[in-house]
């Protein structure tokens, strides 16, 4: 099924997206990324050759998604399969009662805006271009895999921006599947875990150890291709609409 599928994939440049990007292209797939990492975007798109295009943007951008939805109508005819995977992060306590000072109110809208309002955005748009596919023998015209957090879930101290931000993916995620339904566009959202990608790379030793072991099995962190490995079990999959399926090993978090 994903031999010859065009997917748009923001964030693809890097970490999850770009596992997201060589799973598409390994089975077949031709892709467009939209990244802000115009340099990067344009490395992974080289490594593929003609079957991906970079097209550098920012997905809270209306004229940079409609710029990447045009390349993949211009060069590969249509759009198959969404995929958003782009996102922030920022971990900021909600006050700082030593220095008597709230937390940077633009750090917190920064994260919305980005996870929320950019995934809802590039969603709205790459949509009308899914439904002028013709459907396949069982009326599906695509497929949007959304990602999230499961800080949506058990955020700890600091994560209110990021458990703000993915728990409105994962609230949004059935009302878009039942709109698009009648169009046979499914849509799933992924809520992960910690995986070894560059937003992690920051954090101290010590840190990392304690995330390893408080992941029952597997100890360690996700790799992003296991990430890449369910967004084509989604797409393979016609039954999987309006969920959200979490990606941890069995974590939760727990107040340090």
């Amino acid at each position: 099924m994903l031999k010859g599928m065009v997917s748009l994939v923001t964030g693809g440049a890097s970490g999850l997206g770009k596992a997201t990007v060589e799973r598409f292209i390994n089975h077949g797939g031709r892709v467009v990324i939209l990244d802000l990492q115009a340099t990067r975007a344009e490395q992974v798109a080289k490594q593929f050759g003609s079957e991906v295009i970079a097209s550098p943007g920012c997905i809270t951008s209306e004229d940079d998604v409609k710029k990447a939805l045009q390349l993949a109508k211009d060069k590969f005819g249509r759009l198959d399969t969404l995929v958003n995977c782009a996102g922030h992060v920022a971990t900021h306590q909600i006050y700082n009662f030593n220095k008597d000072r709230p937390c940077d109110l633009e750090g917190f809208q920064k994260c919305v805006n980005i996870n929320t309002i950019g995934t809802f955005n590039v969603t709205r748009l790459a949509v009308g271009l899914m439904g002028q596919n013709k459907p396949n023998e069982q009326g599906q015209r695509g497929v949007v895999v959304n990602t999230a957090s499961t800080i949506a879930y058990e955020g700890d101290i600091g994560q209110a921006a990021i458990a703000a931000s993915t728990a409105a993916i994962v609230g949004m995620t059935l009302p878009i599947a039942r709109d698009l339904a009648p169009r046979g566009i499914r849509v799933v959202t992924i809520a992960a875990g910690i995986f070894d990608t560059p937003l992690v790379s920051y954090l101290p030793e010590k840190m990392v150890e304690f995330l390893k072991r408080m992941t029952p099995f597997p100890s360690r962190l996700g790799k992003p291709e296991e990430f890449a490995h369910l967004v084509s079990s989604i797409v393979e999959n016609p039954m999987l609409n309006g969920e959200v399926i979490r990606l941890d090993g069995a974590q939760r978090w727990f107040p340090l």
